[in-house]
């Protein structure tokens, strides 16, 4: 079983940030959405792992419940 991997695995944290925050720039919030999910879709596309994207939607999902709470 394949697992997440949670450890740094970017080069470059600032300019992964920098790139994601300007695709969405003069974007409604309805594109922004819409840019979301196509990353996700093509990106989970790109990992193929159905285990591992798994467990990232569930960590996602856990932190996003615990964002709310607070």
């Amino acid at each position: 079983m394949n697992i997440i991997n949670l450890g740094q695995n970017l080069g470059d944290y600032d300019a992964f940030y920098d790139m994601l925050t300007d695709s969405h720039q003069d974007l409604s919030d309805e594109q922004s959405k819409i840019l979301n999910a196509q990353l996700i879709l093509l990106l989970s596309s790109h990992i193929g792992d159905m285990a591992v994207l798994r467990q990232a939607f569930a960590l996602a999902r856990v932190h996003a419940e615990m964002t709310e709470a607070h």
